[in-house]
């Protein structure tokens, strides 16, 4: 199964749920529209190269389209469809104000120079700037994308029109408007998800162990919350390998090691580990924040932890995911466990639009609020309608996207 079709299965999960709703679930099954790029560019060298870009617009009945933006070698309209419509449900069981978008390039931005990535970036921009504005599209960083990405990108789009319109990205720098707490937003929210489940069971932070498969953005800001509250990162992984010491990695002398070093690989504190492996490490806490399709029926049988927290998107197939409710292993869901950036991107969407910013202490006091009230409305269906963790999550959703779409109707 791809992408796409994993989201399908999971929303074909969800329509006994929804009662009269379910008149129009083929809204979620339906991206609203796909805008398909080509993006030449001069290289150093002299020559033009093409790439195929895309950007994708799932669902706006409850706002504008709001998703990141992919640099990706792998990057597919499949794939961009489904992270587009990822976000439709994550931002609805949430409840920020927003559909469903995604974007992405299909090239390897660590075979570009600075300059290249900057006119690869630009172009992009120009190229899908029909579908951008503030109140209609906000694009965010994603894998491959950064801070830099998202302060060309609106520079570009505020030249095109004449004006600056910081509001237009989300994920900037904070020099161009953008916000405390957004480049650790994610993992966090995945520390406060991952306190919030073992809180229902009753497991303790301190002291567990805790395995991470990525050590980006997502992968570190997670690792580094575990440690600052007692817990053990026993095992993690990045693109150059993995690494396990079972008495503890200290995630902020790894973090130095991955800068000087470009990856985990050969940190002098660990011993290796085959990376097929990493997910078989006996933990409490196994927090996949890498790509999509990693959890599956081949491996779901070897899990030794008792949740799994989605810090990536799509991380678990459906196969996989009865496969670990069968042996009783909480999984939090990447649209509620990984919202924490959404959600701060939207309390930079709204300092934007105000001109008036927030201190740190703010921003991570009511992310852990938002994605509390989350995690509490989710775990209550979940035990009300005896169902998992994923299928309440898109059952809040899904509700909230299509009760918008019954009251909004069809027009004309």
């Amino acid at each position: 199964m791809g992408p796409w079709e994993i989201y399908l299965a999971q929303v074909d999960r969800v329509i006994p749920y929804l009662g009269k709703l379910a008149y129009w679930a083929e809204t979620l099954k339906r991206p609203k529209r796909v805008l398909i790029v080509d993006v030449p560019i001069h290289l150093d060298d002299g020559t033009v190269a093409h790439f195929e870009g895309y950007r994708v617009h799932h669902n706006t009945s409850r706002g504008p389209a709001k998703g990141g933006v992919r640099f990706h070698p792998d990057v597919t309209l499949s794939e961009v469809m489904a992270l587009a419509a990822w976000m439709t449900i994550k931002n609805a069981a949430v409840g920020l104000p927003y559909g469903g978008g995604k974007g992405g390039i299909r090239v390897d931005p660590t075979k570009l120079s600075p300059g290249e990535l900057e006119r690869l970036t630009r172009r992009y921009t120009s190229e899908i700037g029909i579908l951008l504005a503030p109140e209609k599209d906000i694009p965010a960083p994603d894998v491959g994308t950064g801070q830099r990405e998202m302060a060309w990108m609106m520079d570009t789009y505020s030249m095109n029109i004449g004006r600056t319109a910081p509001g237009v990205v989300t994920g900037k720098p904070i020099a161009v408007g953008g916000s405390l707490g957004r480049q650790d937003a994610t993992g966090n929210g995945v520390f406060y998800t991952a306190a919030a489940a073992a809180q229902k069971i009753g497991l303790e932070i301190e002291g567990s162990r805790v395995v991470i498969q990525g050590f980006g953005n997502v992968g570190n800001a997670a690792a580094r919350a575990f440690h600052d509250h007692g817990a053990r990162l026993v095992a993690v992984s990045d693109v150059t390998g993995a690494i396990i010491n079972e008495g503890g990695i200290d995630p902020y002398d790894l973090l130095r090691h991955v800068q000087e070093n470009g990856g985990v690989r050969g940190y002098p504190k660990a011993e290796p580990l085959p990376a097929a492996e990493l997910f078989h490490v006996p933990c409490e806490f196994l927090v996949p924040a890498a790509l999509e399709k990693q959890i599956t029926e081949q491996n779901a049988w070897r899990i030794q932890t008792k949740i799994v927290v989605e810090g990536a998107n799509g991380p678990t197939t459906p196969a996989a995911d009865d496969i670990l409710s069968e042996r009783g292993i909480v999984v939090v869901p990447d649209v509620i466990a990984n919202a924490g950036g959404v959600t701060v991107s939207y309390f930079e969407w709204v300092q934007d639009f105000n001109s008036y910013f927030w201190s740190e202490e703010e921003i991570n006091r009511n992310l852990r609020r938002v994605l509390q009230d989350a995690f509490e409305a989710v775990w209550q269906v979940h035990e009300e309608k005896r169902v998992t963790l994923r299928t309440a999550a898109y059952i809040v959703a899904a509700t909230r996207v299509l009760e918008a779409r019954a009251l909004r109707g069809l027009y004309p």
